[in-house]
């Protein structure tokens, strides 16, 4: 059993964005399959760079706030509660264009 707090969790980088932060509650190999599941703020006006991943795929759930999503050339806006998932090889990007904190709740998966 593991069990963890966004509370007591500290704040790391995110690899493809290093001035955003996330809190990882559960890391790469914890859990067969999962390549980590994690909870970043973005602030407003505040982007992550287009990236994708070739082997896993990426679950979005949209916990507070809103941004525009762009995956393969196509904006999406996402609202609180909405969730996505990007495939491998989509490329992806989002810019938190409400006017608060954007909470993004999101893992992965190898595929």
């Amino acid at each position: 059993m593991k069990m963890s707090s966004l509370a007591e969790l500290a704040e790391q980088p995110v690899s493809h964005d290093p001035q955003l932060m996330k809190k990882v509650m559960i890391k790469n190999g914890e859990v067969p399959h999962l390549t980590g599941f994690s909870q970043a703020t973005i602030p407003v006006n505040g982007t992550v760079t287009s990236h994708q991943h070739n082997d896993m795929y990426e679950v979005f759930l949209v916990s507070s706030g809103q941004c525009a999503m762009t995956i393969n050339s196509v904006e999406y806006q996402l609202n609180e509660g909405s969730c996505v998932v990007i495939e491998p090889t989509e490329e992806h990007s989002l810019k938190n264009n409400g006017a608060t904190d954007l909470i993004l709740t999101y893992f992965g998966l190898v595929k």
